[in-house]
């Protein structure tokens, strides 16, 4: 189900369900689960990538498992779409950046799991799309995250229309950070990712926090909190070193 290494700062979970184009089970989403937290844990890792084998990164829930539950009741689907919204929060909570790196085609679910990422790295061929309302369906828990990356009316067009668009429109609308064409994805990708983890790992795990801290809250409110960030940062070992180094350089 997930392929889980962990090497020079980078921890990589890969979906593993090729023949299923990565679709997302219970047992998938169970697994995923287990992977963050373990990358949480550990002290040498720095950055997440989730990427997925074969074609695509992710089509999305695995309907042949929804079907197989439609005749259970509110309760187990309450369950069922919690256990997904809790991947989410704990990438939103993950100590370390969390990078979506995308090859073919990010689905429905497979494109909530992209975009509820911190960062999203797409070859110049992936698509990503929400066709939920196609079948009836509703991408719900991930507009939450969707309407703080889009402008409204291109989040409510995506998830009306259900259309899927190109890498580079993906990027146009503010959807993904990086489109790299396919021959040097792999290449770029990775040193994307290498730069991100030689960051100093505090100052990038405060910022994480603090920025998403933000949601909500009043002017005055995000402001104060950015104080106490500023004070904690002056704190840490990654800051004195820094400022040592500027302060001999100058």
């Amino acid at each position: 189900m997930i392929l889980y290494t962990a090497e020079c700062g980078v921890a990589r979970i890969v979906l593993n369900r090729p023949e299923k184009r990565n679709a997302l089970s219970p047992e998938l989403i169970d697994a995923l689960k287990t992977a963050l937290a373990r990358a949480a844990r550990d002290p040498e890792v720095r950055v997440v990538v989730i990427s997925g084998t074969g074609a695509d990164f992710c089509a999305g829930a695995d309907l042949a498992a929804l079907d197989r539950t439609s005749e259970e009741g509110v309760m187990d689907h309450l369950g069922s779409a919690r256990a997904l919204a809790e991947v989410f929060l704990a990438i939103r909570h993950h100590p370390h950046p969390v990078i979506a790196t995308v090859r073919g085609r990010a689905l429905a679910g497979g494109c909530g799991l992209a975009t509820a990422c911190d960062l999203i790295l797409a070859s110049e061929s992936a698509q990503f799309g929400y066709p939920e309302v196609k079948l009836g369906f509703v991408p719900a828990m991930v507009m939450a995250i969707l309407r703080r990356s889009l402008s409204e009316k291109r989040a409510f067009e995506l998830i009306a229309t259900g259309e899927m668009i190109t890498a580079p429109q993906a990027h146009a609308v503010g959807l993904i950070n990086r489109v790299y064409p396919d021959n040097e994805f792999d290449a770029q990708s990775e040193e994307y990712i290498t730069a991100l983890a030689a960051k100093s790992a505090s100052a990038v795990a405060l910022s994480k926090n603090l920025l998403y801290h933000m949601d909500g809250m009043t002017f005055e409110a995000a402001v104060e909190a950015g104080v106490h960030g500023n004070a904690l940062a002056r704190m840490t070992e990654d800051a004195r070193r820094g400022i040592e180094r500027f302060v001999k350089k100058s």
